[in-house]
């Protein structure tokens, strides 16, 4: 099974709050240290859907990125992906079927039932959310916030990761709840500048600052 990418912050894409094409915001982003990216923007038509994948890999191929895909495993094996990230109550036995045992495969949840029934031969993550109050995703419920995260990661064989209203302030109850990494969309989309909102998110992630340029 693969390990997740380091620094396991994953940069989730949305064209709607982005200053630029997500090509060039994926790029500022991998140039501030994000080394994992999923496209979600599953209102597009799946062939678009291909397309933007294709320019984010692009973008993304010499820092050694893993891009992955929010849908389907037969679309994100049609758009060259590393693996997919499954919605609640899809079957990821079908997607590692599919995609073979080196994908990246990973399903959002929403208690810790689905927490604990997420099974290590199939799944590499879980995303739990909403972690904080977010302006990306408002009206998804109750923020879990650092007690939450705790319960669900107490529960739960693979890695968690902490998704909705991340930001630096908010990384550190991340950490101490005992995530396993944390995914980031509006933050580092709207931002003025994402290569240094990617750059500061990995370094509060990390506890490295001043990370090198790639």
């Amino acid at each position: 099974m693969p390990r997740l990418p380091s620094p396991p912050v994953l940069l989730i894409s949305d064209r709607a709050q982005a200053r630029g094409t997500l090509a060039e915001v994926s790029l500022a982003a991998c140039r501030g240290g994000v080394r994992w990216i999923s496209v979600r923007e599953k209102d597009l038509d799946p062939q678009d859907q291909i397309a933007l994948a294709g320019a984010v890999r692009r973008a993304a191929a010499s820092f050694g990125v893993r891009v992955t895909l929010h849908g389907t495993a037969q679309l994100a094996r049609d758009a060259g992906c590393d693996g997919v990230h499954l919605p609640a109550g899809a079957a990821p036995e079908e997607a590692r079927a599919l995609l073979g045992p080196d994908a990246l495969i990973g399903q959002s949840i929403h208690g810790a039932a689905e927490a604990a029934a997420a099974d290590p031969a199939l799944v590499d993550y879980v995303v739990a959310g909403p972690a904080f109050e977010t302006a990306s995703k408002p009206g998804y419920g109750p923020a879990l916030r650092g007690d939450g995260l705790a319960r669900l990661k107490a529960v739960c064989r693979v890695p968690l990761i902490a998704l909705g209203g991340i930001d630096r302030g908010s990384l550190g109850e991340c950490r101490a709840a005992g995530v396993d990494g944390v995914a980031v969309m509006g933050g580092v989309m709207r931002a003025p500048d994402p290569e240094a909102e990617a750059r500061a998110l990995v370094a509060a992630w990390t506890g490295v600052p001043g990370l090198t340029r790639g």
